[in-house]
């Protein structure tokens, strides 16, 4: 007497390579998809690179807003004025030099 094992049906066989065939293409999306993980590493990268930028923004327009404050005319920094007009105007005072 033989005993005779089931053979897989030609049904079970497409069913496992669908089921295959899906779960590889999911996992292939959520690893470089568009909305992946590898995706979602270069966004976080951007946006600390964004955030030092914004850093350094907020840094220099502090620093013109101090400048600004120090020229108005509730609150006048005369060595700052000096400056300024020194520049604009391209001269200097009889004690310095000018080095090129």
């Amino acid at each position: 007497m033989s005993i005779q094992t089931p053979r897989p049906t030609l049904t079970a066989i497409a069913f496992f390579a669908i089921a295959f065939s899906l779960a590889a293409y999911f996992t292939f999306a959520a690893v470089q998809g568009d909305y992946g993980l590898f995706r979602r590493v270069e966004v976080q990268a951007g946006s600390e690179t964004l955030k030092a930028e914004l850093e350094t923004l907020d840094a220099q327009v502090a620093r013109m807003e101090n400048l600004t404050h120090r020229l108005s005319d509730d609150y006048l920094d005369l060595d700052l004025l000096d400056q300024q007009a020194r520049d604009v105007l391209g001269m200097i005072r009889a004690d310095e030099m000018v080095i090129r």
